[in-house]
């Protein structure tokens, strides 16, 4: 992701698909929201809880919350430098099958497995970066002209 959205204009960066749609800048700060606050604090819960006690409720628009400020290379620096760490503590739990189907209580969803809370983490971020790839490729939505008819990404 870094690659894709470093040292781009802001608008590249700022620009949505309209009225309570994310930017490309606003999907990095929720993703790294989501390395603070879900994805491994998550995982411990179900290790050491199971379905006892329910996860936090996670807040899917917080970054609306911190101001703008910061240039994306500052942002795709913090989130790197969180999925590292995030990583390297999953490493350290020392997953087994066993533990991987261990339960979890989501407070929508009810029971949850360890293992569909690690493959939601991938298909996670799999659906950002392709939101972030169609809000960039809209961008050009009318300068493609009759070619608009075979790319899709441009009429999802």
């Amino acid at each position: 992701m870094g690659l894709l959205l470093q040292d781009l204009p802001e608008p590249w960066l700022t620009t949505n698909e309209g009225p309570d749609t994310w930017s490309p800048y606003d999907v990095v700060g929720h993703l790294i929201h989501g390395e603070e606050t879900d994805w491994i604090p998550r995982a411990r819960i179900i290790l050491e809880d199971g379905e006892s006690r329910a996860f936090t409720p996670f807040n899917r628009e917080a970054m609306f919350e911190k101001p703008k400020s910061k240039p994306i290379g500052e942002l795709i620096e913090t989130f790197a430098r969180l999925r590292a760490e995030s990583l390297r503590q999953l490493d350290e739990l020392n997953l087994t099958p066993e533990l991987l189907d261990k339960r979890g209580l989501h407070p929508e969803l009810g029971p949850v497995t360890l293992s569909q809370l690690l493959a939601a983490w991938v298909v996670h971020d799999l659906s950002h970066i392709g939101q972030i790839v169609r809000v960039m490729s809209k961008q050009y939505g009318d300068a493609v002209g009759p070619w608009k008819a075979y790319l899709p990404v441009l009429t999802r």
